[in-house]
Formats: structure tokens, C-alpha cells, sequence
């Protein structure tokens, strides 16, 4: 759920053309004019109100309230319409044709300024716009528009961002009488039974049908739509009790029977493929080879937690307090946001993560939080914090390093199937 779908598009397209034209990207690049008020330095173009909402919902989780010039930043970001683009250079602006509204941005800030308090009309209207766009099968696009088809990883995005507005998720209908429920469950593989999916592909989600109609299992979609058939956002509370994930075969004909159903498949999906490869999902990024995905793994996570899984959630949790610290410094705040998230719901202390204080890091990255209490934080330590040209300078056999979960995220990668 990161550097989202726009900016992995761009960067699998930036991997690609190393070779063809290298010289183009040895050439230094103007270093990006950072807002004040927003985390990170890494150029915001394609995450700005992505990265700065993750953060303020991890510090939600933590009792930190960001500063006013943190959350003017990102309340300045919204458009005349509600919507939200990636980022906004000139919020003065009004936006115009050429703002592309982007739904997972405008989800993400809704679940961040509601979570805030005090934001009400803002979220209102985001909401409004929402529904506005929500396409006949029930589910939304990343960049809404006519013809634009539904994914995973948006619908479920937005489904996070109604909830989180008092909304009931499955009651907002399309002109057809779809909700996201129905949009989600269509793009989950099933009947293993008769042959359609391959088995260790059962209870998976795609992220899109392909031009043939055709599901590819795909772990960021998984991840996300195992939230978004729960009607949860990206904020998840660690479960009380365990349930154990079980194998519950989807008939092909009916879809799974009901959201827990739904949810138990993605579950036992996304159990069964991390065992393969030591309890963390691994990159999908072109030229990754043999790569871990840190990002997409603390979704995982989360939505294990999600499902109530308490057991199998702790296991790439584990994982990841054992390999994630140098990911973090390279992913920069969206990539702390991600870990904070991931260690809220699966009930550790992400103020010593792998020896790692995960709160404190994240608050070195822009205007410092003040506890709900009032009070300064402890976020002041100073840290290493992501460059955002790593997505241009590793290279073809670098950037998967960086994780699907940011490049590509839970919730932005425009990779058909």
C-alpha cells in the first residue's frame, strides 16, 4: 500500500528503458521542491497525499497527533470536487481537467482526516465524490473515468475510506445495484474442483481480469481485497483471539458463500505462499530475482489481522522484524507507515521493532507530532531517510529491492494480469 500504482508504473517503465537509453538516466535530475508541512524528501509527485496519510494513521495507532502544518498540507491538497489527486505542487490552483483524480489518494486522505477529527465537511465531500465515480459493477477504478475498469486494490481502498466515514460499504450501490462486495468476490479465483484455477491459486484475488476475462492470482491484490470483503481499512486492531486459517474451497458457479468465506480463501492464499519462501511474499518488479517484498508482506499482515488470524499473522511479522530496518530508511515515511501498521495489528511494539524505534523514525521525517495529550513527541532523533530517486538509480536488478509493497503497494499497481 505505498508509493502506489502510479509511480510503479512509471518505475517498471524506468527499469525497462535502462538499457535502451542509459545515458537519459545517468543525466542528474533537478533535485524536488519538498512543501513544508509534508514527510519525506523524496519527490511527491506520484505518493504525496499517499505517504502523508499513511503517516498520520500510524500515528494514530500511537496516540500522536501530527502538526497543523502537516495536516494543512494534506487538507490543502483536496480539490473544488472532494477528490484528491497523487499531489498537488500549486494547491492555490484550482484543478482543472488535467488533475487526474485519483481514487486510492482520496481514499487514503479520508481515512487519515477522519481518523484526525475535525475534518468532517473535507470528508464529506471526498466521499461524496467517491460515490460519484463508483463504477456499474459495484467497485472503482485507481483514476476514475469513463471506461475505466474497477480493481482490486482501489475498490477495496475506497471501501477502508467509507467505513472509516461511518459509511455502511456494502449500501452504497452502483446504478446497477452492485456494491464492492460483488465487485471484489468476481475477482477471486475459485473452483479448484473443476479445473479453473490452479489449487495453489484458490482464495486469491487478481487484480484485474485480464483482456480474455482470464484471473492471475496476484499477493497486493490478495491483500487488499482481504480488507476490503471485511469492510476494514488500512488501520487494523490486533485480534483478541486466534482463528485458524483453513482451506474452504470457493464453488465456481456461486462464488464464495459470504465475506468470511471470501476473506478465509485470501487468508489461506497468502499463509500458503509465504511458507514457500520463509513466511514474506516475495517482488514481482520487473528484473527482481529472488527479492523480497517488505512492503506487501506488512499488508499481508495486516490483513491476516484483519481476518482475525492472530497466529498466522505473527509469523511474517516476525519476519519483518528481522529484515525490514534497511527497506524502511530506503522506502521513507510511507515504508515506516507501512511497519507501524503492520506491528498495530498484529500487537507488537513498533517502538522497538527489531530493535528498531519505528515511531521515532517515521516522525523524523517531517514537522514533528505532538502526543494526544498535547504534548511534543519523541520524534526528533535524526535519521536516514529515503532519497526518492531510488526508484530511477537502482536499475533493473535493483528496484524490486525496494519492495512491491511501495513501488507498486497494496493499493496502486496498474499491472494487468
Amino acid at each position: 500500500m505505498t508509493v502506489r500504482r502510479s509511480a510503479a508504473a512509471l518505475a517498471a517503465t524506468a527499469v525497462l528503458c535502462v538499457a535502451a537509453a542509459p545515458a537519459a538516466f545517468a543525466a542528474p535530475s533537478p533535485a524536488p521542491v519538498i512543501p513544508s508541512g509534508l514527510y519525506g524528501q523524496g519527490d511527491p509527485t506520484y505518493d504525496g497525499v499517499w505517504r502523508q496519510s499513511l503517516a498520520f494513521l500510524a500515528q494514530d495507532t500511537v496516540g500522536l497527533k501530527p502538526a497543523g502544518q502537516a495536516v494543512d498540507w494534506l487538507a490543502g491538497q483536496q480539490c473544488a470536487n472532494g477528490s484528491f489527486t497523487a499531489f498537488r505542487a500549486a494547491p492555490a490552483k484550482p484543478c482543472d481537467a488535467k488533475a487526474m483524480a485519483d481514487s486510492n489518494a482520496t481514499a487514503a486522505a479520508v481515512q487519515a482526516l477522519a481518523a484526525l477529527g475535525g475534518h468532517d465537511a473535507a470528508v464529506k465531500k471526498a466521499v461524496a465524490w467517491l460515490k460519484s465515480v463508483q463504477n456499474e459493477d459495484g467497485g472503482w477504478a485507481y483514476s476514475p473515468g469513463p471506461g475505466a475498469p474497477s480493481d482490486a486494490n482501489s475498490t477495496a481502498i475506497v471501501v477502508g475510506a467509507l467505513a472509516a466515514a461511518g459509511e455502511r460499504p456494502e449500501s452504497v450501490r452502483s446504478k446497477k445495484d452492485n456494491g464492492p462486495y460483488q465487485a471484489l468476490t468476481v475477482l477471486q479465483l475459485a473452483c479448484v474442483q473443476d479445473g479453473v484455477s490452479k489449487a495453489a491459486d484458490m482464495g486469491a484475488f487478481a487484480y484485474q481480469p485480464d483482456k480474455k476475462g482470464k484471473l492471475a492470482a496476484n499477493a497486493d491484490a490478495t491483500a487488499a481485497a482481504a480488507l476490503g470483503v471485511l469492510g476494514k481499512g488500512l488501520v487494523v486492531a490486533p485480534p483478541k483471539t486466534d482463528v485458524p486459517v483453513a482451506s474452504k474451497p470457493i464453488a465456481c458457479k456461486r462464488g464464495p458463500k459470504d465475506a468470511a468465506q471470501s476473506a478465509m480463501g485470501a487468508a489461506d492464499y497468502l499463509t500458503t505462499t509465504m511458507a514457500k519462501t520463509g513466511d514474506h511474499l516475495m517482488s514481482a518488479m520487473p528484473g527482481a530475482t529472488d527479492q523480497p517484498d517488505y512492503g506487501n508482506t506488512a499488508d499481508a499482515v495486516v490483513a491476516l489481522a484483519a481476518g482475525g488470524h492472530k497466529a498466522a499473522a505473527a509469523k511474517p511479522l516476525a519476519w519483518l522484524e528481522k529484515n525490514s530496518a534497511a527497506w524502511a530508511k530506503t522506502a521513507g515515511p510511507a515504508g515506516y507507515a507501512q511497519l507501524i501498521l503492520a506491528a498495530h495489528a498484529g500487537g507488537a511494539d513498533p517502538r522497538a521493532f527489531g530493535g528498531t524505534d519505528l515511531v521515532r523514525q517515521l516522525g523524523a521525517q517531517g514537522p514533528e507530532a505532538v502526543s494526544a495529550s498535547g504534548t511534543a513527541g519523541d520524534e526528533n532523533d535524526t535519521v536516514e531517510t529515503g532519497d526518492g530517486k531510488v526508484w530511477w538509480i537502482v536499475g533493473a536488478g535493483g528496484a524490486a529491492g525496494v519492495g512491491i509493497g511501495i513501488l507498486l503497494s497494496g493499493r496502486r499497481k496498474r499491472q494487468q494480469p
